[in-house]
């Protein structure tokens, strides 16, 4: 067992009473689990991985919108690394129509919309044509020794998510499409709970990933021809705001059921012991798959979570490094 620490600590405290510690660590493993229908969860310090609490985490499920989640970091990377434009307007294609469900926003082929509004439509309202646009144009200005791939420009991109997957060592994922759609899709998509929370860590980690899924709201603009629309698009995320959480990202389908990641905050805790002092910013992650009720078991798990967060604090923040993502 080691002491996790983060980036932004001051110097460590020194030689907490260990003795102490392993009780209170006795304690955290002995806690009741907490009560949930969901197939799988897991509840996961986001600031070191340490995993507080899981179920079923390493089990393959569909995932279904959840998949957005992966389709916004590619791009993101590719803005950020490339020098790719957000603000470039891009025409939404037939294609993009095709396969994807419902069209809630109303998008028509040929509408011009930024890939901004896109990354905002996919991830605020969960849009799929919004996701498919975005691989569609990103995967074509991908470079081909990039992309791994010589098909249509959304292979390339769905390629990208699968290489972005296995850098992140998330090792029972397989991305098909830029949206989770599983209905008469072959190969199956397919992640865990576990390779979810690893994916949502690292997009977390981005201020603008964090922007977006913080919108409880957010006003997009479409082109149809000379005329310029305005929507209002509204979170599909009914925990946002509450609970300290501020975002991120809901997922369902028939195959996946009701799917949920949230991000839980609290005021960073400021410990002191002498002259030293350490900064310890307190950062939940739950991700939560197959739910006859997410929003009720997110709440109740973030809320969980937060319980044994403390224990966890209380015994010295000690971890077993096979429990870390």
């Amino acid at each position: 067992m080691h002491r996790l620490t983060c980036c932004h600590l001051a110097p460590v405290i020194s030689c907490r009473r260990f003795s102490i510690a392993f009780v209170a660590l006795s304690l955290l493993a002995n806690t009741p689990r907490q009560a949930a229908a969901a197939q799988a969860f897991i509840i996961v310090d986001s600031q070191t991985g340490y995993v507080l609490q899981a179920q079923e985490a390493k089990k393959k499920h569909q995932v279904g919108s959840l998949t957005k989640i992966a389709t916004a970091v590619v791009v993101l990377d590719w803005a950020e690394h490339k020098a790719g434009n957000l603000n470039q307007i891009v025409t939404l294609s037939p294609d993009a129509f095709v396969g994807t469900g419902e069209n809630n926003i109303g998008f028509q082929p040929g509408d011009a919309v930024a890939l901004r509004d896109l990354l905002y439509a996919a991830l605020v309202q969960s849009d799929n044509i919004a996701a498919y646009t975005l691989a569609d144009y990103v995967g074509s200005n991908l470079e081909p020794a990039a992309s791994g791939s010589k098909g249509t420009s959304v292979t390339a991109f769905v390629s990208q998510m699968n290489a972005l997957a296995a850098q992140l060592k998330m090792e029972r994922t397989r991305f098909v499409n830029p949206h989770g759609i599983d209905d008469n899709v072959r190969p199956l998509p397919y992640s865990t709970a576990e390779d979810m929370a690893r994916l949502t860590r690292y997009a977390m980690n981005k201020a603008s990933f964090r922007f977006y899924v913080s919108q409880k709201e957010r006003q997009i603009s479409i082109q149809r021809g000379k005329r310029k629309l305005g929507y209002l698009l509204r979170n599909t995320n009914e925990l946002l705001g509450k609970q300290g959480i501020d975002g991120v990202k809901t997922g369902r389908t028939a195959r996946a059921g009701d799917c949920l990641v949230l991000s839980a905050n609290r005021e960073s805790e400021v410990v002191k012991e002498g002259a030293m002092t350490a900064v310890y910013p307190r950062h939940l992650l739950v991700v939560l798959l197959g739910s006859a009720n997410r929003f009720g078991e997110g709440a109740g798990l973030v809320e969980h979570g937060w319980q044994l967060y403390d224990q966890w604090a209380a015994a010295g923040r000690l971890a077993d490094p096979k429990k870390v993502l």
